[in-house]
């Protein structure tokens, strides 16, 4: 697939017919308070829709409640391994690169910024490693599992803040396109599979190019169940570089709203380390993985550390080999990988589950079984543009 200007245009004027007709009606008929109420007890698959739920509401959950009939389940299942054998890997590239990728678009930026929820950046992340996690479960896309009612919500979310920007005259349609686009949702998708995936390289892990496809197809699921057009969506991994080359040409540049949210996100995550002496890798990490020139735009601070993480791949190379000759390690680094990414969610959710509720305003300040061989190991697609 070529992406070209045009059709990037194309994209810019699309959100998502489904979930914007649902919420107007919702927010039409005052029936928000109604739905968030009872949704908060639908929180996984096959659970009887609750007495009392809008019919519109309804509808909409009984249309979305199943995955797409094109999904290869050993795919999935590949996809399931690879992070079980990558999760902490994986968070850290959610964190530290993938969050800050966003924030690097200014017009994202500004969006991010609308919801009250940003007053608190725990709960931004605390929402995307939970949904992250639901994807990952054995169960789930089966009775029982919470990833489909979690996507579900998350849909709903983006259409309530396209209602708002559009009602509320806060965003230039001309200038900017359709709020949370159907362009802005395929970069969305690219960020948390391609730039987690370029990541995860920058990091010196050794992944299977099986295991790579794997994680990026099981995105293009989520961005499915999320509304996002299959038929713009790049296939490949090939085609994935050409359309992030393009979107971040595009977009990318310094914002106020993204320096601020990056000082969220670093003010958290030292926080979360322990003491103080710790504290400057975490901006050394966000600055390795997005580049000097993208930090020096978030205004990510130069430290000490950023010579010492340079070092990381080398000892992430060692704890490989140790995985790759003892069956034993490979069992007690995943479980360490395990217990890592669920206290590092518990911490950012204070054990409390997130519900994606549909915002009813926004922010009134604002303007506008077995690990798969590490065979064949994958190598970033080429930059498509010079």
């Amino acid at each position: 697939m070529n992406y070209t200007e045009a059709s990037m245009d194309a994209l810019r004027r699309t959100g998502d017919e489904l979930a914007d007709a649902t919420v107007a009606t919702l927010f039409e008929r005052g029936e928000v308070g109604t739905f968030n109420a009872l949704m908060r007890y639908v929180s996984t698959a096959g659970t009887p829709l609750p007495d009392g739920l809008p019919d519109v509401a309804r509808e909409y959950l009984e249309a979305t409640r199943v995955p797409p009939a094109w999904v290869d389940w050993a795919e999935m299942e590949k996809a399931r391994l690879f992070f079980i054998d990558n999760n902490v890997h994986i968070s850290t590239a959610l964190s530290f690169a993938a969050m800050p990728a966003c924030y690097v678009v200014p017009h994202v930026a500004r969006l991010l910024s609308t919801t009250h929820g940003l007053e608190y950046p725990s709960k931004r992340m605390a929402e995307t490693g939970q949904f992250t996690v639901y994807l990952m479960q054995p169960d789930a896309f089966e009775a029982g599992g919470r990833f489909i009612p979690a996507a579900q919500k998350v849909r709903l979310l983006h259409a309530a803040i396209r209602h708002h920007l559009a009602r509320e005259n806060r965003w230039d349609t001309g200038a900017l396109g359709t709020p949370i686009c159907q362009e802005d949702m395929i970069g969305g998708q690219m960020f948390f599979s391609l730039l987690v995936l370029d990541s995860l390289h920058r990091l010196g892990i050794h992944m299977s190019a099986e295991g790579a496809e794997a994680y990026y197809y099981a995105w293009r699921v989520v961005g499915a169940m999320l509304g996002v057009d299959q038929d713009a969506v790049p296939r490949t991994l090939d085609e994935a570089r050409g359309f992030l080359d393009l979107y971040m040409v595009r977009h990318m540049g310094p914002s106020e709203e993204g320096a601020h949210l990056t000082r969220q996100l670093i003010d958290l995550y030292e926080e979360v380390v322990p003491g103080t002496f710790f504290d400057p890798i975490v901006s050394a990490l966000v600055r390795h993985l997005i580049g000097d020139t993208c930090g020096d735009w978030l205004h990510v601070p130069r430290t000490s550390w950023d010579t010492v993480v340079k070092a990381v791949p080398h000892l992430l190379g060692v704890l490989e080999s140790i995985e790759d000759r003892s069956p034993l390690g490979a069992w007690a680094l995943d479980r360490l990988g395990h217990l890592t990414t669920v206290l590092e969610l518990s911490s950012l959710t204070r054990g409390r589950v997130m519900h994606y509720a549909i915002p009813e305003h926004l922010k009134k300040d604002y303007g506008l079984t077995n690990t798969p061989p590490r065979t064949h190991r994958w190598i970033p697609p080429a930059a498509s543009l010079s």
